[in-house]
């Protein structure tokens, strides 16, 4: 079975994930590269209607429980009718976030067990994993300030900064205990920085 390549791009609210992603894109394009972007939750008709459960507000409280399970539940889809497919076809799969974000946002941000999401993530992805991570990581105050100016926020971008808080340390103990996987990107510095940095580190991928 041909396999491709799995990149996923995380962190915090603000840290410029949409325009990386699209740079990432069409670097890897410019190199030849056939790449299918997705994003999570979501990335299919089904698991886009469950992105819409996840974020929308509400009267009605969202259980902590409720949310890993639909997050997972929008994963198992993804992967069955969009990931899979993709890398077996050899294609370059770039994903904007991914399982590192359940266990900085439900694990770190919630307090959930991590033995829970552990046993999640192992059912429903049986050892599928990103060949490589892009954490873009900011202090806490520098990408909630960019989020507060594009407007009205989600169910999550709603969240006090302490919840931020324990969500970005959730992700930096994640780069820390996988440093072969996820590569820490400064997201504070400028654009040109940052995208010089994710350039050295797509090529020597490209070139292996």
């Amino acid at each position: 079975m041909k396999t491709g390549v799995f990149l996923t791009l995380e962190g915090c609210e603000g840290v410029g994930k949409s325009t990386n992603l699209t740079y990432i894109k069409q670097f890897l394009q410019s190199a030849g590269k056939v790449v299918v972007v997705t994003r999570e939750p979501g990335g299919t008709v089904f698991a886009e209607k469950i992105r819409q459960l996840l974020l929308a507000n509400g009267d009605e409280p969202v259980s902590e429980s409720t949310e890993l399970l639909l997050m997972f539940a929008a994963r198992a889809q993804h992967i069955a009718q969009v990931i899979q497919p993709a890398l077996n076809q050899g294609h370059w799969l770039l994903c904007d976030r991914f399982t590192d974000s359940t266990y900085a946002y439900q694990g770190g941000g919630r307090a959930m067990d991590i033995k829970m999401i552990e046993w999640l993530e192992d059912k429903v992805q049986a050892g599928l994993r990103p060949d490589l991570t892009f954490l873009l990581d900011a202090p806490v105050e520098v990408g909630m300030d960019r989020v507060n100016k594009r407007g009205e926020l989600d169910r999550f971008e709603s969240e006090k900064q302490a919840f931020f808080e324990r969500v970005r340390a959730a992700f930096l103990q994640r780069a820390d205990e996988n440093p072969k996987q996820i590569k820490i990107i400064n997201a504070a510095q400028s654009i040109d920085k940052v995208q010089a940095e994710i350039k050295v580190i797509l090529q020597k991928i490209i070139d292996r």
